[in-house]
């Protein structure tokens, strides 16, 4: 007589994945703004990069003085656009990442990502954004060191935002540590030769009334 049928095995249950860090809209602009900033004081554009760059991002500046932050952001996705374009010089790694994304045409179903649960494929994009931005950080500070910006004291924030998304993931302390991180560079940033000096607060309540 036959035994019972086997049984399959237990499942072990999945750990629940950690619940994202939300972006406040200055944050979301913050953390594009001051590598953008960078990328347009970068040697590639031999001394100034046109005005049909800067533009945006003195746009995007006066609007992020102003506590508009839609709108400098709105800003930064028109200076993303004008980046991808061919007729510009090619933006190093990992400046590429403020290009508007073009991706190859693929059907959903090639996607790896196309197959996982929501949770888990909003996890790792998020962890690629802060990997992302880790990348950015480090290098706007080291093109800040090599063109005599001090940043003896932003060193130990970037290192310290580094170890905790390496060792404990994206917590709010990881972005908080980042974003001391940027608000420092960025008073520290001169602007870029062709758009002119800082925004002014006549400039920053102008876009505020835009």
């Amino acid at each position: 007589m036959p035994g019972p049928p086997n049984r399959p095995p237990e499942k072990t249950p999945e750990a629940p994945y950690p619940a994202l860090v939300p972006e406040t809209p200055q944050e979301k602009a913050l953390r594009r703004l001051v590598p953008s900033r960078v990328a347009l004081l970068l040697d590639i554009w031999k001394g100034a990069p046109s005005p049909e760059l800067t533009g945006p991002l003195e746009k995007a500046e006066a609007f992020y003085a102003a506590g508009n932050f839609a709108d400098a952001s709105g800003e930064l996705d028109r200076l993303s656009v004008r980046l991808t374009e061919p007729r510009w010089p090619s933006l190093p790694e990992p400046f590429r990442l403020l290009r508007v994304p073009i991706p190859a045409p693929m059907p959903p179903h090639y996607n790896p990502e196309h197959a996982l649960p929501p949770a888990e494929r909003e996890a790792r994009r998020a962890r690629q954004a802060a990997e992302e931005q880790v990348a950015l950080a480090t290098d706007c500070l080291a093109w800040s060191a090599m063109h005599g910006i001090d940043t003896s004291t932003l060193a130990p924030s970037l290192a310290q935002a580094k170890v905790s998304v390496e060792t404990v993931g994206l917590t709010p302390e990881f972005y908080q540590r980042l974003d001391a991180f940027w608000t420092a560079l960025h008073e520290r940033l001169p602007f870029p030769k062709s758009g002119g000096a800082r925004p002014t607060a006549a400039v920053a309540a102008e876009a505020g009334d835009a």
